[in-house]
């Protein structure tokens, strides 16, 4: 009699054993069908085994925090920059400051590339620094490099370079100056009028600022 019931209960096991590999086997088959065209399949079983098990063992947010964060570091580079130029008009700045404020200091090159920038801003300018610096009144260009053509053979140096970046990122000791003028090299007849009709703010290096 307990041989009969030890049969009976082995052969139950089996048909039990026997049930969950097909149950079992199912699963497997279907994320194996279902992964078998995905971007990044996984090589085998065994590593959806281990993933499960990762899963159980609560190290998934531990993967989680792995993630990569380059995009933010990205958007936080760009949000240092006031003013974001095209490539036209970043040269333009490089130049218009390189060809007015060349043998000035990186304070001085900060300065001209504050009035451009001072301009670009103002309802009373051009909207672009191209336009700014080659404005014409009358014919006559606002900027000496632009009337005299020095602006096309001027390379800008690493300090102007320097001088432009800060300018960019937001840094101003302008005082909101729209004008300068080197008063030594300028017409007479022009800085009669710079006296007449603007205000004098200040004097660096070589430039007179006025608003």
């Amino acid at each position: 009699m307990f041989q009969k019931y030890a049969s009976i209960m082995t052969v139950f096991s089996l048909i039990l054993a026997a049930a969950w590999f097909c149950v079992k086997g199912e699963q497997i088959n279907r994320y194996v069908a279902e992964n078998a065209f995905a971007d990044e399949p996984l090589v085998c079983v065994e590593e959806l085994l281990d993933f499960e098990k990762v899963q159980s063992s609560g190290q998934a947010g531990e993967i989680e925090s792995l993630r990569p964060v380059i995009a933010v570091n990205v958007l936080e580079k760009k949000e240092e920059y006031k003013y974001e130029l095209n490539a036209q008009d970043y040269e333009t700045l490089l130049k218009i400051v390189e060809a007015e404020a060349g043998t000035e200091d990186e304070t001085g090159k900060l300065l001209v590339a504050n009035v451009v920038l001072n301009r670009v801003n103002s309802e009373y300018f051009p909207d672009t620094v191209t336009e700014v610096v080659y404005q014409r009144e009358g014919g006559k260009a606002q900027f000496s490099p632009v009337g005299n053509g020095s602006i096309k053979r001027v390379v800008a140096s690493e300090e102007t370079a320097a001088a432009v970046e800060r300018a960019l990122k937001g840094e101003d000791i302008s005082q909101g100056a729209l004008y300068f003028a080197a008063r030594k090299a300028a017409d007479p007849k022009n800085m009669r009028w710079f006296d007449r009709c603007l205000n004098r703010l200040f004097v660096y290096g070589g430039h007179e600022f006025f608003e």
